[in-house]
């Protein structure tokens, strides 16, 4: 089997924060050697992979101890691009030697924020200090490709917040930066606290998405994704792979694989996945077959958010053209004989915008 991404998913976390809907586990240090083996088990019922970029993601990937992520990596695949998830407070000189030396080529940060006040009610144990500790120990360790990831939305922000949180990531000058809108699913413990905060955010979502691009283009990075900018040359080259629509593997607790029309999804049950993987035998998971129509919309809303043209390839029968007309007149869409791209100003209404384009 051809695959050209691997997912590695490692679900343990110190605290699960309020607004975190992702598979995630506390506590349970006594499994987490296990753990690992179970995903080089995994791993192995796939047969020999060559992928060419590996993410290994969470969870918090770098709260295992180094002798695990040691063996982790070393069981790994080669691949010419790895990133690790890392959270700043668990970096240590130790660790991001390691992570270097085990082949790791991109590390990416959970910032969320540089303001105190916001990092609290994100109930994220990093203080503002710890993100700056976190980059200059990966720089002293030779790691020359970050990103780091915040929000914005977030109860409690305001308009001078934001424009610190950008002084503060251009004043680090990572490589690529991920800025995403703090989404609070209904019923989760954050939404039931913030909510009323939470909606008047919603009124300045607009704007604070706006100043991020401003800032950052004006900076020098490329808005290349919806959510992402980077330095020439620095895209995430695994996301990248999500959003052109390519074949991915995933292995862990709660991972999905995408492999031609199969969608694969291991059950997010930790007791249930460690016994599987020890017995040699594939981990609990569910199977949903799509139609090549579901996953040629998929390929479109995905492509839809780079900043380049997305060919068709088979895709035009899935776009209204009497839709791309209307838009392409009001300046939101660009349609040429077999690609369509959003414009600047499509791309900041760009849910609208896709949902308008899709028969």
């Amino acid at each position: 089997m051809s695959v050209r991404h691997l997912y590695v998913h490692v679900p343990f976390c110190a605290h699960r924060c309020g607004y975190c809907d992702f598979v995630t586990v506390t506590g349970h240090e006594d499994v987490h050697a296990r753990y690992v083996d179970a995903l080089l088990a995994e791993l192995h019922l796939h047969g020999e992979l060559a992928p060419e970029t590996i993410y290994i993601g969470g969870g918090t990937p770098s709260l295992l101890a180094d002798d695990l992520l040691a063996r982790l990596l070393a069981g790994l695949p080669d691949a010419a691009d790895i990133t690790i998830e890392c959270n700043p407070e668990t970096v240590t000189p130790a660790q991001a030697r390691l992570l270097r030396a085990g082949g790791v080529t991109r590390i990416s940060l959970g910032a969320q924020s540089f303001r105190a006040h916001l990092l609290e009610t994100l109930e994220r144990r990093a203080l503002p200090a710890t993100v700056a500790a976190a980059v200059e120990t990966l720089r002293a360790a030779g790691h020359e490709n970050l990103n780091l990831d915040l929000m914005f939305g977030v109860p409690g922000q305001s308009a001078a917040d934001l424009r610190a949180d950008i002084d503060a990531v251009l004043a680090l000058s990572p490589e690529h930066v991920s800025w995403y809108e703090l989404e609070a699913k209904p019923g989760t413990r954050f939404a039931v606290h913030h909510g009323a905060e939470l909606a008047r955010q919603a009124e300045a979502l607009e704007d604070h998405y706006e100043t991020v691009v401003a800032a950052l283009r004006g900076a020098g990075y490329r808005w290349y994704e919806t959510a992402n900018f980077c330095r020439p040359g620095r895209e995430s080259r695994h996301n990248l792979g999500y959003w052109l629509g390519h074949d991915y593997q995933g292995i862990g607790v709660g991972a999905v694989s995408t492999l031609g029309l199969e969608r694969r999804r291991n059950r997010p049950g930790l007791r249930g996945y460690l016994a599987a993987c020890a017995a040699g035998a594939a981990p609990p998971h569910d199977v949903e077959l799509l139609s090549a129509s579901e996953r040629g919309m998929e390929r479109l809303m995905l492509g839809l958010r780079l900043d380049r043209p997305l060919h068709l390839n088979g895709l035009a029968a899935l776009v209204d053209d009497a839709a791309c007309a209307r838009l392409a007149a009001a300046g939101l869409v660009e349609r040429g004989a077999e690609t369509i791209a959003l414009t600047d100003r499509g791309r900041f209404l760009a849910n609208d915008v896709v949902a308008s384009v899709l028969r």
